[in-house]
This record gives structure tokens, C-alpha cells and sequence, in this order.
């Protein structure tokens, strides 16, 4: 969500620079990614940039969904090998330190073999129209980070940096894939759940966009498998997680990558 991943960011809301938890993925399994075919770009209402470069006029799409990205068996599988890893928590001196309220679990991986394997399953072929200042979408950030949401946990009203990854490559649009949520809990006996308040469907965990204005733009609840992207950087719109009131939110997040 807020933190970019690797490279030199600015630290607008006066956030924190985050505890070094990075773990190394060399020897991880990680679970094998199907191709994805007639994947689908669901625009949220009313996030689309308008721009003119006469006598063309330029519709940046700020936020989108994608849905079943992952299937059901990726987004378990990634959630037990995360699990396996094991989280650390992250959080913030809250806003009257300057600093967005944060209370989550996250676990930070570099692994660019990963980041190709999602990249080209299926999620280059979105941004093959999209480009920003003549710049066009060769990856994902090889920074990948998993987050876990327990009940009461959130992460408030924050912006997500652009990132500078040298050779002229900078992210521009922040990948989160909800690995729970909007399905039934799991039967006791399967083999993929990872503990037991995953048996609890979730309830909760909205990521929120806010116009201009602080005004409602869009909410969107997590589901098992979508995608969702927006633009981040200057263009950024302050968006936050909302409180999981019950089961376990699982995201995970990386960027992408434009040169």
C-alpha cells in the first residue's frame, strides 16, 4: 500500500521508512502461475484522468480491477507459503505525528523470477495502450510484499509513491491481488488453510478511494483473486484499508514498472 518498494522515495504524510524485514525467496516455492487469457479491465466510476495533448484528448485510467487474475488454488497456495515465512508487524506513530495510522503483518521478498511470472501470466497485455510522459510498462517491481490483515487491523488515508529504480525505470501504478475475501470459509480438512481464523469468511478490509475533496470516489472489498491497480505518484488519490471486522485480509502487492 504505501511503501513502494525498493529505491529512493519521498516520504509524503511524513511516513515512516519501514523496519527491514526483507527476506530472501532463492530457495521458496512459490506456487506455478497460469497463463491468464481474456482478462478483463473493469474501470472503477468516475477514476478516469482526462488530459488533452490537442486536438487528441488522453483518458489515463487511474483505477482499475481485474478479476480472477489469480485462481482460488494460487491465492491459497500463496498465502500458506507466506504464512510459512512468517510476518512481522508494521506500524506508524499515527496522524498526530504526521505519519498515516498503519496496523498490519507484512513480509517484503525480492525476487524478480516471481515478479516476471505475474507479469507475464497475462498482466502485460493490459498496459500495452497505456503510457505515461512517452513511457511505456516493461514490469513489475521486483520488491514484492505480502500484507495480513487480522481483525481490528487497518491501514488509514495514505498516498503510494513513485519509485526510482535506475536505467530510467520508475513505477507508476501500485499492483494489489486479494489472496481472501468474497468467498465461502473453508472446509476444516483443507489442506491450504493456513490457521484457523482463515475458516472465518472475511468481513471488512474495503480499500477506499477519496476525490479531490475528501469525497467518497469508490470502495472496493476484496475478493479472492482480483487485481486491483491504480496509479500512483503525483496522480496518486489518498485512498486507505478499511478495519477487517472478521476473518483475515491477505494482499499481495508489488508495482508497476515503466522505462
Amino acid at each position: 500500500m504505501a511503501d513502494a518498494g525498493t529505491g529512493t522515495k519521498r516520504r509524503k504524510m511524513g511516513e515512516r521508512k519501514e523496519a527491514n524485514n526483507s527476506k530472501k525467496s532463492a530457495a521458496t516455492k512459490w506456487p506455478n502461475i497460469k497463463p491468464k487469457l481474456n482478462l478483463q479491465i473493469h474501470r472503477l466510476k468516475d477514476t478516469d484522468l482526462f488530459t488533452v495533448n490537442s486536438p487528441v484528448v488522453i483518458v489515463l485510467c487511474l483505477c482499475f480491477q481485474v478479476k480472477n487474475f489469480f485462481t482460488p488454488a494460487e491465492s491459497r497456495a500463496f498465502v500458506k507459503v507466506a504464512e510459512s515465512m512468517g510476518f512481522a508487524h508494521q506500524g506508524s506513530l499515527g496522524p498526530l505525528k504526521g505519519e498515516a495510522y498503519r496496523d498490519n503483518d507484512r513480509i517484503s521478498v525480492n525476487d524478480p523470477v516471481l515478479a516476471d511470472a505475474i507479469w507475464e501470466s497475462g498482466l502485460s497485455k493490459l498496459f500495452t495502450d497505456i503510457k505515461i510522459r512517452g513511457k511505456v510498462a516493461v514490469g513489475l517491481n521486483p520488491s514484492i510484499r505480502f500484507y495480513r490483515y487480522k481483525v481490528g487491523q487497518r491501514f488509514g488515508k495514505h498516498i503510494d509513491e513513485s519509485v526510482s529504480l535506475g536505467d530510467g525505470k520508475r513505477t507508476h501504478y501500485t499492483l494489489l491481488i486479494y489472496l481472501s475475501g468474497g468467498v465461502k470459509a473453508k472446509a476444516k480438512n483443507d489442506p491450504s488453510t493456513p490457521n484457523d481464523t482463515s475458516l472465518e469468511p472475511l468481513v471488512g478490509g474495503e480499500t477506499v478511494f477519496y476525490g479531490s475533496r475528501n469525497n467518497l470516489v469508490a470502495e472496493v472489498a476484496p475478493t479472492e483473486g482480483m487485481a486491483l491497480l491504480h496509479i500512483h505518484g503525483d496522480k496518486c488519490m489518498l485512498h486507505e484499508a478499511q478495519n477487517v471486522t472478521k476473518g483475515v485480509k491477505y494482499v499481495f502487492r508489488s508495482d508497476v514498472v515503466f522505462a
